[in-house]
């Protein structure tokens, strides 16, 4: 295994911006030296922070991390942006790869290539960070346990994508397969773990590394700090009733308080530079996922994203790229939760697009959004027009004072609701310039905060995770273009509101039940 690691930790670039590791020359890495000091240690933590963004060994292809699929669409914000975004009203794909026009109509099975993608780069990355804990958590390095806790909130992430994506709830015996550091090293077949059981051991996870990692701020920028720490708690007691049947919306409130109380976060005054190439400088980014155009290519990431997102008339110049994909566009129902008028996040190009979508396959029919540049904030392009330097914002603030106004509408303890409402107002007010679309405390609905996270996050990988928490995913409730497979939309079986485990996992594995309906 040690072996192995030494060959995938042959990365070429740095993993991270500011991470500032010399790469591990993989033709002299020998299993003993792997982990012989708080330097090698620290070089194997770059390529866990890296395997969020990269695709293998060399970038921008050429040497893959995971097999069975091209190695562009293999990227963990790649797929997991296709897996959030598609299969909901924030985007309709027009492209043709086997697989993929499935998720515009909620129709994938367990033999599709991208449900097979972000299965496998979880569970590389879960790997990855088990081999990395086993080797420090007998280390009496005070440098090497701080390491071993960003490890471990890293893997506390990607089980949280594995339950939110994959977790049955219904069959008692089903369940994803789980591994830790404590298992034997070599081949065998995991145990399933249950949703509730799974839901338990993040829990449990981040609660017992919160003091161990570095107050809000103090790492470097693009690791995990506490602030991080506390957000992925919020996520996962928003959802708790979704994974096991059980409320936590006080939960959510208290940790949502401490990012917004004691992390010492601010807005960005400008919402675009968010999404922008030198968004590493803009406020309000509580963990990103990193990219540079320069040394870190991928035709995934952001870079895919921002690619994908142009096409028709839009000018590739506009947005710092080299040519425009044609990929992604969104639905009329979408676009009718804005006052376009008014609201400065209704980011969309109209010239030449139609409103409606009568042909998925047409990049001109649906708007397309112009949300995501590779421009500076001073107007400069970025570095490299073919690869893009915009950081994900895997979490971010805004999102803290969604999910705390969200608990607080769903009756969670401990919150305020007139705090709820200005945190609201605040997004708001930087949406439209003014005090114009302030709300009040009888706006403060549970949908006004599903349409307000939708008009604030759309394109960062929230939305199936939300319309799956209010029963909007599949139900009838809400209906979206091509949804169920009709272009007025459609109900859907609910087993869709989690994906199915590859078929070649299961049928590589006896002790895994598929989840129901697949």
């Amino acid at each position: 295994m040690l072996a192995l690691l030494a060959l995938m930790i042959g990365f070429t670039t740095s993993c991270v911006k500011d991470l500032d590791t010399t790469p591990i020359d993989d033709s002299e890495i020998t299993p003993e030296d792997a982990y012989d000091s708080p330097e090698s240690f620290r070089q194997v933590l770059a390529k866990l922070y890296a395997g969020y963004a990269a695709t293998g060994q060399q970038g921008p292809a050429g040497a893959p991390d995971i097999e069975g699929i091209d190695e562009g669409f293999s990227s963990y914000v790649r797929t997991f942006w296709v897996t959030q975004e598609i299969p909901t009203d924030e985007a309709v794909v027009a492209w043709a790869d086997p697989g993929l026009p499935q998720f515009n109509t909620q129709s994938w099975n367990a033999s599709n290539d991208f449900v097979m993608a972000i299965y496998s780069r979880i569970y590389y990355q879960i790997t990855l960070t088990n081999e990395f804990i086993r080797e420090a958590k007998d280390e009496d390095n005070e440098q090497i346990q701080g390491y071993l806790a960003e490890a471990r909130f890293l893997r506390a992430l990607s089980y949280w994508h594995a339950l939110d994506m994959f977790g049955e709830r219904n069959q008692p015996d089903a369940g994803l397969p789980f591994v830790t550091e404590d298992d034997a090293i070599g081949a065998f077949l995991p145990e399933p773990i249950n949703s509730e059981d799974l839901f338990a051991y993040i829990e449990e996870e981040l609660l017992a590394i919160e003091n161990n990692l570095p107050a809000p701020g103090a790492n470097e920028y693009g690791r995990a700090d506490r602030g991080a720490l506390w957000t992925l708690l919020t996520k996962l007691y928003l959802n708790a009733e979704v994974y096991t049947n059980e409320a936590k919306y006080t939960e959510a409130i208290t940790y949502a308080k401490k990012v917004i109380d004691e992390g010492g976060y601010q807005l960005d005054e400008n919402y675009e530079h968010l999404f922008m190439a030198d968004n590493h400088t803009a406020d309000g980014i509580i963990f990103p996922i990193t990219f540079d155009g320069e040394n870190t290519k991928t035709y995934g990431g952001t870079n895919f994203i921002v690619h994908a997102q142009v096409g028709g008339s839009m000018a590739a110049d506009d947005f710092g790229i080299d040519g425009g994909w044609q990929g992604h566009r969104v639905t009329k129902q979408f676009v009718e939760k804005f006052d376009q008028d008014n609201d400065g996040r209704a980011m969309f190009h109209t010239d030449g697009q139609t409103l409606e979508i009568e042909n998925t396959g047409e990049f001109t029919q649906g708007y397309a959004v112009t949300k995501w540049k590779n421009i500076n904030s001073d107007g400069t392009p970025g570095n490299v027009p073919e690869f893009v330097d915009i950081d994900f914002p895997m979490f971010r603030l805004a999102d803290v004072y969604l999910m705390y106004a969200e608990a607080v509408a769903r009756d969670g303890q401990g919150g305020d609701e007139g705090t709820a409402v200005d945190l609201i107002n605040q997004l708001r007010q930087r949406a439209f310039g003014d005090n114009s679309g302030d709300i009040s405390a009888g706006n403060l609905t549970r949908q006004f905060v599903l349409n307000e996270r939708a008009r604030e996050l759309y394109w960062e990988g929230h939305r199936r995770t939300d319309l799956v928490r209010f029963n909007q995913f599949t139900s009838g409730e809400y209906v979206w273009a091509w949804k169920g497979g009709i272009q007025e939309g459609a109900a859907t079986s609910s087993h869709r509101r989690i994906y199915p485990i590859p078929s070649s996992d299961i049928n590589a594995n006896p002790n895994l039940i598929q989840n129901e309906g697949y």
